[in-house]
């Protein structure tokens, strides 16, 4: 699989709270943009894989909640992320 555990809990740790804390908006965030470019990756390469096109339109569409929602909480945060992440926005 393209991620393992060890590799979930350095992103959680790295953008959440701590490595277990994976409710965290932020951890989340950073989650759903790793697995956007792997999937963006993938469908450089396999441009007819229209399931995982699908996945791809679906999991921007939650990782968008979850900035709106975090833009809502706390702007601090969410310029914090989007700075980090280098997300447009």
């Amino acid at each position: 699989m393209y991620l393992d555990s060890k590799e979930k809990a350095e992103i959680f740790a790295k953008h959440g709270k701590s490595a277990t804390d994976t409710g965290s908006a932020e951890g989340q965030i950073a989650l759903f943009t790793y697995r956007i470019e792997h999937l963006t990756g993938h469908l450089k390469r396999n441009h007819k894989d229209y399931n995982t096109e699908r996945s791809l339109v679906m999991l921007v569409g939650k990782r968008r909640s979850l900035l709106d929602y975090l833009m809502k909480k706390d702007i601090m945060r969410y310029r914090a992320i989007v700075a980090e992440l280098g997300l447009r926005k």
